[in-house]
């Protein structure tokens, strides 16, 4: 049996959302209980040109909805990038799996071909579909997932791999 374009993308991007937000709930639970400001977790980044914890988040999700929505030959949600707790990060990242889990496979599946366009601030990306999901939107997803997860790792969050894998 032939993989779909539905099975690679949605669920998978929706099994680490949820992973993600387990991952940060651990951290609000550490935050509380120590008392400390989470604005510094919101802010950290590992290198002065990265971005901060929260626009890894911010990231994330905008890849797996654009994504989604795109494949889909649906509008995404606009999102305003205002999050400033953990609070509003885990509700982004559980609005973007309400929208990932309206999304049918029908309309996923078969868009390996599909000619799509990515619009960024300066520029716009022609791409086919599985070009899209296999070379953007998956790896850009698994980066900013990765590097979120790490950074809460960095500054004390008792996480593991299964943590970030979320629930199987």
């Amino acid at each position: 049996m032939a993989t779909s374009m539905y099975q690679v993308s949605l669920p998978v991007f929706i099994k680490h959302l949820n992973g993600l937000a387990g991952c940060m709930k651990k951290a609000q639970a550490l935050y509380a209980e120590k008392k400390y400001d989470e604005a510094t977790l919101l802010s950290y980044r590992f290198y002065p040109d990265m971005f901060s914890f929260t626009r890894q988040i911010q990231a994330m999700t905008d890849h797996a909805r654009n994504c989604a929505a795109l494949l889909a030959g649906v509008e995404a949600p606009k999102y305003e990038d205002n999050e400033k707790s953990l609070a509003d990060l885990v509700a982004r990242v559980e609005k973007t799996v309400a929208f990932l889990n309206t999304v049918k496979p029908g309309q996923v599946d078969g868009t390996e071909e599909k000619p799509v366009t990515v619009k960024m601030r300066d520029r716009e990306l022609n791409l086919k579909g599985q070009e899209l999901l296999l070379n953007r939107s998956l790896p850009n997803f698994y980066f900013h997932a990765t590097t979120a997860y790490d950074i809460m790792r960095h500054n004390g969050v008792e996480l593991g791999k299964r943590d970030f894998m979320g629930a199987s």
